[in-house]
């Protein structure tokens, strides 16, 4: 369920050709756009004001954008380029027949797993406008962790996810390569990487380093 203040809401519907018209882009990307997608939204604007918040040094608008896709496997890099080129902060919301993803783009691009419309669930949770951005962007980016320290900055926990995510990519390839390999002692040296590599997930996953990043 996506539930926003009603002061909130926008839902202005933005020509494809208008959206990219300022943006430095190849033909290519333009091909793929209109190809791509179908229609995009602004469905709603966060501000300090149409929230009630105090004004602060964080005073940009927030933009959560709905974008219906042709089809479910689209180029990321579009949404890549928009966020980069765009002076608002752009949440997006990805929807393709009765499924949804979200993304939103912090240093990198972070994608949720595609959902049933209906368990897709949005709030502006949050006391200052930067609350819910941060908000915003751990719905996405750590939606499939847990055990992630709260008492750690926004950016700090995105590095946290960054390093299960390299561990995770490592840990997999030497699995792949010990069950290629054939000589006794290299396999018991994989297995050896394996296991060490296994413990600095549990330890990151279980908060055990969560003093390395405060």
């Amino acid at each position: 369920m996506i539930k926003f203040p009603a002061s909130v809401r926008v839902h202005k519907r933005l020509p494809k050709e208008a959206f990219y018209r300022h943006l430095t882009v190849s033909s290519a990307f333009k091909e793929n756009f209109i190809s791509e997608v179908d229609s995009i939204y602004v469905e709603w604007s966060l501000t300090p004001k149409s929230l009630n918040f105090e004004k602060s040094s964080f005073s940009e608008e927030i933009l959560i954008l709905i974008i219906q896709l042709k089809k479910q496997d689209f180029h990321k890099q579009l949404l890549e380029i928009i966020a980069k080129q765009n002076p608002h902060k752009l949440f997006f919301i990805l929807s393709f027949k009765n499924d949804m993803q979200l993304a939103v783009y912090h240093g990198k691009l972070y994608q949720s797993k595609w959902m049933r419309a209906e368990d897709v669930y949005l709030s502006a949770e949050g006391f200052s406008i930067e609350e819910v951005w941060e908000h915003l962007i751990e719905k996405v980016a750590f939606q499939d962790l847990a055990n992630i320290p709260e008492n750690i900055s926004i950016d700090n926990k995105l590095i946290l996810r960054g390093k299960i995510d390299r561990l995770n990519s490592e840990i997999l390839k030497i699995e792949k390569a010990v069950w290629k390999e054939q000589q006794p002692k290299k396999k018991f040296e994989l297995y050896g990487q394996l296991r060490a590599l296994k413990q600095e997930l549990e330890d990151i996953t279980h908060g055990q380093n969560e003093n390395e990043n405060t």
